[in-house]
């Protein structure tokens, strides 16, 4: 998965520099708010659509730019996000759940904006949108347009994916 050509010129960003932005974003976000520690590994080349026993949190953007920005993690480790994000014990997909796998997304479009919206650009981000579930399957702009790194943490893996496009 490559970012569209177009899309770095115009923000004159390379795809590694976005695939870092992502990278410095995630860090930030889980050793602050969620006292962890992410690892990243190389962008993936191929995309992932398909999830098992998971949950999904994503945050659209719309203006100069849309697209989304989403965290794809497995249930278990989202119910230890959740935990150290709240300070107290989640066993269970609950609201909680929801609502800090959302905030998480949420940071992660405040960042990504933040970059995107230099020079004047119009972006906008839509609210978090939670989905969970035993196998479900996510589709989004175009595997063209895409950034997905995976990351490890406590043992498991999370993927964070950036899809843009540029309006016309």
């Amino acid at each position: 998965m490559t970012l569209n050509p177009d899309i770095s010129k115009s923000t004159s960003l390379s795809e590694e520099q976005v695939a870092g932005y992502v990278i410095d974003a995630t860090r930030e976000v889980f050793s602050t708010m969620v006292m962890m520690e992410v690892v990243d590994d190389f962008p993936l080349k191929e995309p992932v659509s398909r999830f098992k026993c998971s949950i999904t949190g994503m945050v659209g953007f719309a203006g100069t730019y849309s697209g989304v920005i989403s965290i794809h993690c497995p249930v278990e480790l989202a119910l230890l996000v959740t935990s150290n994000m709240l300070g107290v014990e989640c066993s269970e997909v609950n609201e909680d759940l929801n609502d800090a796998i959302g905030e998480i997304a949420n940071m992660l479009g405040g960042s990504v904006k933040q970059v995107l919206s230099k020079g004047g650009l119009d972006v906008k981000l839509s609210i978090p949108t939670v989905i969970s579930g035993e196998d479900y399957t996510v589709n989004s702009l175009s595997a063209n347009d895409c950034v997905v790194v995976p990351f490890t943490v406590e043992g498991f893996t999370l993927l964070v994916g950036l899809t843009l496009t540029k309006e016309e």
